[in-house]
């Protein structure tokens, strides 16, 4: 570093850079397109969460901390679902935050296609949509 020391990113500045290397999708957007079978919805919140709240019918839940070994379509530990770098991924954390940090994570990883949902799971129960207990 030539001169000055370079400050910490701060979380409000990581987020705002992360999002910019995708587009986010609202509620309904997410809904439509996984019923069409274009994207798969993965919701990312704890099990506490999931409890309390409901779930988001057709979504895949994938706790946070294995989302990346679960999704890679290189890994041995991944899941079915996860059939190629060309998957449109919405990831899906409780009000839309951890999952842009999730979302740029799986960008890394090849999965080009990743976003998250705008207001999280908040946003789609707002929004009216599916969700059983």
């Amino acid at each position: 570093m030539s001169g000055a020391e370079r400050q910490p990113l701060g979380i409000d500045e990581l987020l705002e850079r992360v999002r910019t290397g995708y587009r986010r999708v609202e509620a309904q957007e997410a809904h439509d397109a996984a019923r069409a079978g274009e994207a798969l919805l993965v919701d990312i919140r704890y099990a506490a969460l999931r409890e309390r709240d409901g779930l988001i019918p057709g979504a895949l839940v994938i706790e946070r901390n294995e989302l990346e070994w679960r999704l890679d379509p290189q890994g041995s530990h991944k899941t079915p679902e996860a059939t190629g770098h060309d998957l449109r991924i919405v990831v899906i954390c409780n009000e839309g935050y951890a999952s842009s940090l999730a979302a740029a994570s799986l960008h890394q990883l090849g999965l080009h296609r990743a976003t998250d949902l705008i207001g999280g799971f908040q946003a789609w129960k707002a929004a009216g949509l599916p969700v059983t207990r």
